[in-house]
């Protein structure tokens, strides 16, 4: 459990660090007006960071075959690493988004995968579909805005 947990946070906190200095431009752009305050980002993405961990426990630990869930689950991983470097540091907003609309459906994938194998580890990947696609409107929104 200590490891799936583990690996989701170690991916959204190196994430963070590597973009951590692009905060002020982001804080800089028009947002569009559902955009949360600035504090909501870390408290909900260590949340989904959990959830996404115990839902990888929960499939891995299923006595299942698995090895595509969790290789779609670790290439979705990497695509949400990726996107934060795209959108805050290399301010490439329309690509950000393209990258998030992928991510999304590499998502969706997951949850089905995980789901076939387990339902509450499909389930607990819902809040982070969710999530992402709200961020989808705030990524094209903060385009279209800027």
């Amino acid at each position: 459990m200590i490891t799936c947990l583990a690996i989701p946070l170690a991916v959204g906190g190196l994430s963070a660090l590597l973009t951590q200095n692009s905060m002020e431009t982001f804080r800089l752009v028009n947002k569009p007006v559902l955009a949360p305050p600035g504090w909501v980002f870390p408290v909900a993405w260590t949340i989904l960071y959990i959830l996404m961990g115990i839902a990888s426990y929960l499939v891995l630990t299923s006595g299942k075959p698995n090895d595509a869930a969790l290789t779609v689950y670790g290439i979705q991983l990497v695509f949400n690493f990726f996107w934060s470097i795209i959108f805050f540091n290399l301010e490439m907003y329309l690509f950000a988004f393209i990258w998030l609309v992928v991510l999304w459906l590499l998502i969706f994938k997951t949850a089905i995968l995980f789901y076939q194998i387990s339902k509450p580890a499909g389930y607990l990947m819902i809040p982070y579909l969710l999530w992402v696609a709200f961020a989808g409107y705030l990524n094209l929104s903060i385009y279209l805005l800027n």
